[in-house]
């Protein structure tokens, strides 16, 4: 037993040498021969466990996301039980086989579109050359709804098992992949004859996407597929639909093999009763009524940082799956927000700032978001207010309406 204490802490320490190295500046083609013999017969959980045990020791996310490369380089074939045979993902209608069907996807349109756009491009940046990537680059776009599935539903059954740190890297690693898209349709648009640094960037973009497939199919599937009970994929499934799927539809219902499953709800004991407030009362119904026909969505996050309401109004900007309820509101947000989310929570809770806001262009939407914390009638902390609202529409406003509208 001390031999294997001994031999994990001995590839702790050379993880933890290698990730500096790369740090340092060498490449992913210097370190991975050492790499793939430090995890030689290692399972996946205890690769995610070494990688996660770094990160609480206080090394940044950032750092440990520089394996990621390397990762994809040298897992095929290194690590045992890595393709071991399932059948979650060979069930129609699974959210494991949805999430394949969507990989084999974008791997297709990766290998028959993308990529021979950007070499024609690379040929001739003619107009139609460049309309062509362009297409391509917008098309593959549409990878954020299963990178968003991925992240607010499944990653939170993760963090409840005790695996975070695979979730925080490969969230960030996603990021990379949304900014560097939304930076090459950007430059498509406004095309100004730099060939190169477009190729360069759209090449790097489709290459990542390439290799988080990859790291999808040989590490995180594996563990999901390890980790998640028949419970919580159930609730995967019913929440999907929230956030939608990349390219493909899933034509099939899946239902869970225990036909006596019932799904756990939260009741309150306010449920055959009224609320009463200073200035009047409602029932549970009529409130939830009310807040879900706002024009605006509105998420309650409580004084230990978790996430413990969301509107659901037919005006929605942000998806917000029901699995988010219960999860921390550090762990709702990309690595890359999480200190602005901090900040604001910190302040909050100091006194030293009651609200904050933030305007974004999101298309033809105009996202005002406000912050507003929540206090007693002592003055003490009760938790955060987040509320978003599309004010494009308020700003076409002119003039004066005193009159009915003739439409009802």
């Amino acid at each position: 037993m001390s031999e294997l204490i001994n031999n994990r802490e001995y590839r702790q320490k050379v993880l933890k040498e290698l990730i500096m190295e790369l740090h340092d500046g060498k490449s992913v083609d210097d370190v991975k021969e050492r790499f793939a013999k430090l995890i030689e017969g290692v399972s996946v959980a205890e690769i995610s466990e070494m990688e996660q045990r770094l990160i609480m020791e206080g090394m940044p996310i950032e750092e440990v996301q520089r394996l990621c490369d390397v990762h994809a380089a040298v897992f095929e074939g290194s690590i045992e039980d890595i393709h071991k045979p399932t059948t979650l993902d060979k069930i129609p209608g699974h959210p494991m086989h949805t999430f394949k069907l969507e990989n084999q996807e974008i791997e297709r349109r990766v290998e028959e579109n993308a990529k021979p756009a950007l070499e024609t491009f690379k040929e001739s940046d003619s107009p139609e050359n460049v309309k062509g990537l362009l297409d391509n680059i917008e098309d593959l776009m549409e990878i954020d709804k299963h990178y968003s599935r991925k992240e607010n539903i499944v990653f939170p059954f993760l963090e409840n098992a005790g695996i975070t740190a695979p979730p925080k890297v490969m969230w960030g690693v996603d990021d990379e992949i949304r900014d560097e898209l939304k930076e090459v349709r950007s430059l498509l648009e406004d095309y100004k004859g730099n060939k190169n640094e477009v190729a360069q960037k759209a090449e790097e973009a489709i290459r990542k996407i390439s290799e988080m497939v990859f790291k999808e199919e040989n590490i995180l599937f594996p563990l999901i597929m390890d980790t998640l009970s028949e419970d919580e994929w159930l609730t995967v499934y019913k929440d999907s639909d929230e956030i939608g799927y990349t390219f493909i539809t899933p034509s099939a219902k899946w239902e869970p093999e225990r036909v006596d499953f019932k799904e756990k709800e939260t009741k309150s004991d306010l449920d055959s009763g009224v609320v009463r407030f200073d200035s009047g009362f409602m029932t549970p119904k009529e409130i939830e009524a009310l807040f879900n026909h706002l024009p605006i969505d509105i998420t309650f996050v409580d004084k230990d940082d978790r996430v413990k309401y969301f509107s659901q109004s037919s005006e929605r900007i942000f998806a917000r799956p029901k699995s988010v309820i219960g999860r921390t509101v550090e762990n709702c947000h990309p690595p890359s927000s999480v200190h602005v989310v901090n900040k604001i929570v910190e302040d909050f809770k100091s006194g030293a700032k009651d609200s904050e806001e933030f305007w974004i262009r999101m298309g033809e939407q105009y996202v005002l978001i406000r912050y507003y914390a929540v206090r007693d009638e002592n003055g003490e902390y009760m938790g955060t207010v987040e509320v978003s609202q599309d004010i494009a529409p308020l700003q076409k406003i002119e003039g004066e309406k005193r009159l009915l509208s003739d439409e009802g």
